[in-house]
């Protein structure tokens, strides 16, 4: 964390600055969720987003991009309607 930077004009103010974090970091956190989603998904090929939130720890909207993403990246299809249906991982 850097520093904080200290000012005295009519009073006393401290300012912390916010460490910046970077791309990678939260791509790895992006590559860590799709994996628990794909072990998740392996598990139990029936589950909703919602079920998945649950189990995982993270929203459904984060869920439903996560799968977004899998699927661009033919990594996870899905088979059938969204009742009734159920997920494929494709093994590359």
């Amino acid at each position: 964390m850097p520093n904080p930077k200290l000012e005295d004009n009519q009073g006393f103010r401290i300012i912390f600055r916010k460490k910046k974090s970077s791309e990678k970091s939260s791509e790895k956190s992006v590559e860590k969720s799709s994996e628990k989603i794909i072990k998740t998904i392996r598990n139990n090929p029936d589950i909703s987003a919602g079920e998945i939130a649950n189990i995982i720890g993270i929203s459904q909207r984060a869920i439903e991009k996560n799968i977004a993403k899998l699927k661009r990246r033919n990594l996870l299809k899905r088979i059938g309607p969204d009742k009734g249906g159920h997920w494929k991982v494709i093994e590359k």
